[in-house]
């Protein structure tokens, strides 16, 4: 049978293909794997939640139902009064879009955005799967490199759009880098992007460990926020939710009716039990939420205190789940990513799976998710790495 090209085309999922690394390979007691290939949560959802799972599960008939296609009432107004007062706007119920994880809610959004043909920037190194729904839809990416600290510049970004261009799209607390961007180039990227009659797409999969205190910008505090801004979020980290698939687009209402159409072909709705699972988490799990949160920033300062002074092993970005680190060596990231498996027990995800062949950064960077590793094993990955020579690797 004939395949479709674009798909052929599109490069492989990254994590499965670094998992693939480590056929063969055995790791003594004395230094066992450290695996920070994956920020995804390892550990359940807390009991109190899990408890309302399964009391959803057992005693209320609709969660085993087909529910709204753009998600559940309740769940899409508490998402809107939290959006309002955490960025001191106003958000309807009707602007929120609940969807079956985060990266769901950003192929919806481009389904609805942009077409074969059209064009969409994406600062580098970007987010794998990003690119990849670009690719297998036709869009193209315009890469819009980033600064040695890891922020992309709105002017930078004014040169690339054409008449093609359809949305910018922003990360943040961004993955792979980790980099927080400052409230003033967020809103400096609103600004281009309004003034091109462009869409700025921002995923906030990592919002709630921002280590800002408050609002992390002011976007949504724009009275005309939804004629330019679209906000992407993700329930699987917060509240330990992966698997369960739910996730939020805030956008204009009238972009959402548009987005309908592509839920109700893809999805037909967001599963039933995570969105009452979100709901119960967002009504009563915010201390816990504040523990999670405060556990993040101190693995964090962890590897600022460890990895940062490292000879050689310079951090350009560091936030949320991620360190993005330049590597000593004479050799190119993917080459290093494979050896440090084999000499060091570590499975990191080098960055040249996050950019364009020959982007000058990626090609020595490596990304090094960090949230499921503890202080000590910060400690003891910082030692793995410092044991590395160049004349090893």
């Amino acid at each position: 049978m004939r395949l479709n090209p674009v798909m052929l085309a599109t490069d492989a999922p990254p994590i499965p293909e670094a998992k693939r690394w480590l056929d063969g390979v055995t790791f003594p007691p004395e230094r066992p794997l450290l695996n920070v290939s994956q920020a995804a949560p390892v550990d359940p959802p807390p009991e109190t939640l899990r408890r309302a799972i399964a009391e959803a599960a057992l005693n209320d008939a609709e969660s085993h139902l087909y529910g709204s296609v753009l998600g559940m009432d309740d769940l899409r107004a508490e998402v809107a009064a939290n959006w309002s007062a955490h960025y001191g706007g106003h958000v309807a119920p009707g602007q929120v879009a609940i969807t079956a994880g985060c990266n769901q809610a950003f192929v919806a959004v481009m389904a609805t955005l942009a077409g074969h043909g059209d064009e969409v920037i994406l600062p580098t190194p970007w987010y794998f799967n990003h690119k990849m729904w670009l690719d297998m839809t036709g869009v193209r990416t315009v890469a819009l490199p980033c600064d040695t600290a890891m922020i992309p510049h709105a002017g930078d970004a004014e040169a690339l759009i054409t008449d093609r261009t359809r949305a910018i799209v922003l990360v943040t607390p961004n993955n792979p880098t980790g980099a927080e961007y400052p409230p003033e180039t967020l809103a400096a990227f609103r600004d281009l992007a309004r003034a091109r009659g462009i869409a700025l797409v921002v995923d906030e999969t990592y919002r709630d460990f921002h280590s800002r205190p408050g609002a992390p910008h002011d976007l949504i505090a724009d009275p005309d926020w939804d004629d330019t801004v679209i906000s992407l979020y993700s329930f699987s980290k917060t509240y330990r939710l992966t698997g369960h698939r739910v996730g939020a687009a805030i956008a204009s209402s009238k972009l959402l009716r548009e987005m309908e159409k592509f839920q109700d072909t893809a999805i037909i709705c967001a599963n039933m039990l995570g969105q009452k699972a979100a709901l119960w988490g967002m009504r009563n799990l915010s201390q816990w939420v504040a523990g999670e949160r405060a556990e993040i920033l101190d693995r964090r300062a962890a590897v600022e205190d460890h990895i940062g002074p490292l000879a050689g092993w310079d951090i350009l970005g560091l936030g949320a789940y991620f360190a993005f680190v330049s590597h000593p060596f004479d050799a190119p990231s993917d080459t290093v990513a494979r050896r440090l498996v084999q000499e060091a027990g570590v499975l990191a995800l080098p960055a040249t799976m996050f950019a364009p062949e020959g982007d000058p950064i990626c090609a020595k960077g490596l990304r090094i998710a960090f949230a499921n590793i503890d202080r000590s094993q910060i400690a003891e990955l910082a030692r793995r790495l410092a044991a590395m020579t160049p004349e090893r690797a």
